[in-house]
């Protein structure tokens, strides 16, 4: 906030430029004994081209009065003198904040509807899922794309893969309070088991779920037996993966950082670190069932225009 010091320096400077607009007003009408008449300057051009003294009309002078007066009084209501709010007690923050309550109150009648509602109810609706969808491209198309089919590192939200569960309950819970998807990094313990080939021969073996034409593979054979001294606590024996931990299912060929041996080899040695935020308080609970409602509709097109939805298939990206 500006100091007094400051707020005086503004009032004087502000003082001193309406009194000098009219001092200056006054000061270049007024007709002093002596001076030419209006139309006797003796400057002539061409013969016939006189420059005259004439002053200018009343109420043009006049008219700038009544200027200087409405600044005082705009000044005087509005504010303008440093830290000294006007006398009605306006402001840019004051005005902000009016137009806030009342976008909130529109936004909020918009959203009353879908109260409480479960997300594969409201995605039934083609006018909810055009608002879930404003909302996901303003807030979610960052990392999932504007078409919801993610990136390297960023899921594809338009498929069956769900790594924290695919009912609605789940993808609620999931837009409500974020997730965090935690591999941890396994390179060197890895490396103690089965020497410098162990997180290449997992790999190996991690291939062979989804591919069993490969588990035969010598390399495959050796990453059985690593996979199933580490891996198995969060992906589990068959490689199906965990939901309640986020574990993703390793048997259906989905892979979410890549699926090059240099990528998958990156993410079991050096591990990887997955956040999903939570928009609960960012977006408040209605709009994030509008939200999640429109990504539950993009892998149950048929179902969100149709009749009841079924549960989703629970195997692993999202």
């Amino acid at each position: 906030m500006m100091s007094t010091g400051w707020s005086w320096y503004v009032i004087a400077l502000l003082a001193l430029n309406l009194l000098g607009c009219v001092w200056l007003l006054w000061w270049t009408a007024k007709r002093r004994p002596g001076d030419p008449k209006p139309e006797e300057t003796s400057h002539y051009w061409d013969g016939d081209i006189t420059e005259y003294n004439k002053p200018m009309p009343r109420w043009w002078i006049n008219g700038f009065y009544l200027l200087l007066a409405f600044s005082a009084v705009y000044i005087f209501w509005y504010g303008g003198l440093g830290r000294y709010e006007g006398y009605g007690k306006w402001s840019s923050a004051g005005e902000h904040a009016l137009a806030k309550a009342a976008d909130d109150a529109r936004l909020e009648a918009t959203f009353a509807p879908y109260k409480g509602q479960p997300i594969d109810q409201i995605a039934r609706d083609p006018t909810a899922i055009k608002l879930g969808q404003a909302i996901f491209n303003n807030n979610c198309a960052t990392c999932h794309g504007s078409s919801a089919q993610g990136a390297i590192g960023f899921p594809n939200l338009r498929d069956d893969i769900w790594h924290w569960g695919g009912t609605p309950d789940d993808i609620l819970a999931t837009v409500l309070d974020g997730r965090e998807g935690v591999m941890p990094e396994w390179g060197t313990v890895l490396t103690g088991m089965g020497g410098d080939s162990a997180v290449v021969s997992v790999v190996a073996y991690v291939r062979s779920l989804s591919d069993p034409a490969r588990s035969k593979d010598y390399l495959a054979v050796q990453g059985q037996r690593l996979y199933e001294g580490v891996c198995v606590a969060c992906h589990g024996v068959e490689g199906k993966g965990n939901q309640a931990l986020g574990a993703p299912d390793l048997t259906d060929d989905y892979w979410m950082y890549g699926d090059s041996t240099a990528q998958l080899s990156e993410s079991i040695a050096k591990g990887r670190h997955g956040v999903m935020p939570a928009w609960r308080d960012m977006l408040g609970e209605t709009r994030s069932r509008l939200a999640a409602a429109y990504v539950w509709s993009l892998s149950h097109p048929a179902d969100a225009t149709a009749g009841a939805a079924p549960a989703a298939k629970e195997t692993g990206n999202q």
